[in-house]
């Protein structure tokens, strides 16, 4: 892990973790958008307005099925947390969780010249995703809430895989 960031980031290297975070968002609504059930395209989503701070949530996105959020740290580095459903191997929805998981990682492997692997944060992982966006649900004050449409696999352009 390269830690040369920790300390005083470049504004190059926030900007890269936000391109291919919005890229993982971007891949994430398409991988719901093959889910059939309606309940769980459904998502939450928050976009920061206010000036970006240490501890400002700059985006977030609930589903009952994937969770991601994009907050700024201290030293004001980007940092990226995500969250899946936990899902058993034979499930319908574990093709969708690992390509998730797995397009978490593609996307922040390398951005140009720059080395974002580390804005990945794995201290800690929401695996409740269900419960999670119900809470939000209830008590919403910050999030819109939206229905993703449904597209098949072949509409979207995406195959999904076993990991």
């Amino acid at each position: 892990m390269n830690n040369e960031h920790q300390n005083t980031p470049s504004p190059a290297y926030n900007q890269a973790v936000l391109e291919s975070y919005t890229k993982i968002v971007k891949q994430t609504k398409a991988l719901l958008a093959t889910v059939k059930q309606e309940p769980l395209r459904q998502i939450m989503e928050m976009e920061s307005k206010e000036q970006i701070v240490v501890g400002t949530i700059l985006h977030e996105l609930i589903s009952p099925l994937l969770y991601l959020r994009l907050e700024c740290y201290k030293g004001n580095i980007y940092g990226i947390h995500y969250g899946y459903a936990a899902c058993e191997l034979a499930t319908e929805f574990y093709p969708l969780t690992s390509a998730f998981i797995r397009s978490v990682y593609k996307l922040t492997i390398a951005h140009d010249s720059i080395d974002i692997q580390d804005c990945v944060r794995t201290d800690w992982v929401i695996t409740e995703t269900a419960e999670l966006f119900e809470y939000m649900l209830d008590r919403n004050k910050h999030h819109s809430f939206k229905v993703i449409k449904h597209k098949s696999e072949q509409q979207n352009g995406k195959k999904l895989q076993a990991a």
